[in-house]
């Protein structure tokens, strides 16, 4: 019998998906705190974000989808650190799970397909913002490398509190 990780296909992101991205995104911006989006945005509000993640370079987009009913379990990214050129080969990743996708490998899929698509980059240092509690993100970053370097204390607020950033680091470098 398969196991349910069978069921799960990575490819890279597509402008068909975006429709779909948007909408689970947007679960997490009305539902969480690990995203400091506040306002839900619609598809093509959402479609410069797309593009700057193309299917080459050291910003990817990694889709994972059912391979039976080819709906989309989520989604990870590596995306400019921050904006200065001296960063360039600094990237800040991150997975988003369908909520009903959960036990089903996704994330550690994601990460496997978007870190192997960045070996062939040239890219130095990940960097991974965690909003606490969320052992379930810890657990995933901790098994890709990644290590806790510092916190930022009530950083964002959001549902009427402030909230952590828990910051993580992992080397690129071979």
């Amino acid at each position: 019998m398969p196991s349910e990780r069978t069921e799960v296909q990575v490819r890279p992101g597509v402008a068909a998906d975006l429709a779909a991205l948007t909408g689970l995104y947007n679960h997490y911006v009305r539902e969480t705190p690990v995203t400091f989006d506040t306002v839900t945005f619609t598809p093509e509000e959402r479609r410069p974000w797309l593009l700057s993640h193309p299917e080459d370079g050291r910003h990817r987009l990694m889709v994972a989808t059912d391979t039976d009913s080819q709906a989309i379990l989520g989604y990870a990214t590596s995306s400019a650190f921050r904006v200065k050129p001296a960063y360039e080969t600094s990237v800040e990743v991150t997975a988003y799970a369908a909520p009903d996708a959960g036990g089903r490998g996704v994330g550690t899929l994601l990460y496997e397909a978007l870190f192997a698509a960045l070996a062939t980059e040239d890219v130095h240092r990940a960097y991974a913002g965690i909003v606490p509690p969320n052992e379930a993100s810890v657990r995933l970053h901790e098994r890709f490398g990644f290590h806790h370097v510092g916190t930022y204390r009530e950083v964002g607020r959001k549902f009427g509190r402030y909230w952590d950033v828990a910051w993580y680091e992992k080397d690129l470098t071979p």
